[in-house]
């Protein structure tokens, strides 16, 4: 058994998008749990699931979980831990934490104590009275529900959804890591046409040619735990190469991000080449009106504006009207569209075949999908 518990953090609603994520990557154990997926490696599998999973969050190593009613419970618990299998001397390790129906509801109380906890575990190990803090990042995080404290170290540093390409962001952005699990619910293959005719800075498109030629989402991006002893470099080289080799950049992808403002589709393609797609990307100025395609089948996946001024609701509501009337253009192809607005199938003339909550950031949205009819089997697409 893999000596290490993980915890896969995940967005409310894509918990079981990052599971199969965690499960495509050998570990079959994974747990899924609100906001979290659960699942056991070795110091190998921390590289590959920081380098590979596209939807998650962050990755978390667990360091243990118990009941903690009181402070004094919760100090002695976080004490008996094994802080220095992890932390070497000169670590340094913030505290952050969470309480949510729990009876120790001070958060800021709980960051004090677990610090204080672990700060005496590490005296005993190091024979030192204080301890500097100038070395590797070890963010703690002490996570209490319904009294239950799990106490994890952060191995990812920045989100997940910092891939590293997105140098230029328009308005309200979508998160790379949303991006990616939309191609997934939408069950895009790398042989079929997409168009985004809501690109912004590019992201759905981007993370769509990420997908469709193997490249893991971290492999151009560092994470803290490479600086960590315990994790020997070795294994983030291997972790890289493997995610090298897995690289194809022979494949054929017909992806096209469009847009009305010129400045969005120029930072589109400054991103893409920063991705390192540029050259099985296309990105356009193009309205609403002109979304069209000579292939028979594909996708539209978007991520519409949503109107959350009052003022703008005539506006998007005359936009939604008007996708209505040119996705039916494309009767053949199947579209998915993520947006805040209650009205939204009203508006575009269609009930959605399936919808799906979701949360874009703070805002609770539906994933509306419209399944077109299914391609024949002989099916090719022609990217010439």
């Amino acid at each position: 058994m893999h000596g290490y518990e993980l915890i896969a953090t995940a967005t409310f609603g894509l918990e079981s998008v990052v599971a199969d994520e965690v499960k495509k990557l050998g570990y079959e154990d994974a747990k899924i749990d609100n906001g979290k997926v659960t699942y056991r490696a070795d110091l190998l599998g921390i590289c590959r699931s920081n380098m590979w999973l596209r939807s998650a969050d962050r990755v978390r190593l667990k360091v243990g979980e118990f009941q903690a009613e009181t402070f004094d419970s919760l100090f002695e618990q976080v004490k008996a831990l094994p802080w220095e299998q992890y932390l070497p001397a000169d670590a340094t390790f913030p505290v952050e934490g969470k309480s949510i129906k729990s009876t120790l509801y001070s958060v800021s109380d709980c960051q004090a104590i677990v610090k204080k906890a672990v700060v005496e575990k590490l005296k005993l190990k190091y024979q030192v009275a204080w301890f500097a803090e100038t070395g590797p990042r070890y963010t703690i995080e002490v996570a209490l529900l319904n009294n239950t404290a799990t106490l994890t170290i952060d191995t990812s540093g920045p989100g997940l959804h910092k891939r590293g390409y997105r140098t230029h962001a328009g308005n309200a952005p979508i998160k790379e890591t949303l991006a990616a699990a939309l191609l997934t619910l939408s069950k895009w293959y790398p042989d079929t046409p997409l168009i985004d005719p809501f690109c912004g800075s590019g992201t759905i498109p981007i993370e769509a040619a990420l997908l469709g030629l193997s490249m893991a989402p971290g492999y151009r991006r560092e994470f803290v735990s490479e600086k960590w002893p315990l994790i020997p470099e070795e294994l983030w080289r291997q972790a890289r190469q493997e995610a090298q080799d897995m690289i194809r950049l022979d494949r054929q992808l017909e992806i096209l991000g469009a847009d009305c403002d010129p400045k969005a589709v120029q930072a589109a393609r400054l991103n893409a080449r920063a991705a390192g797609v540029e050259a099985h990307t296309r990105f356009e100025v193009r309205p609403l009106a002109a979304c069209s395609s000579t292939a028979q089948y594909g996708k539209i996946i978007c991520n519409p504006p949503y109107g959350e001024r009052l003022g703008e609701r005539g506006q998007l509501e005359k936009l939604y009207q008007e996708m209505g009337m040119v996705f039916s253009k494309l009767d053949s192809w199947s579209y998915y569209i993520i947006t805040a607005h209650p009205d939204f199938e009203k508006l575009f003339g269609r009930s959605a075949s399936k919808k799906r909550k979701l949360y874009n950031g703070d805002i609770k949205v539906d994933f509306f999908q419209y399944f077109g009819p299914r391609p024949p089997r002989t099916f090719f697409v022609n990217t010439k």
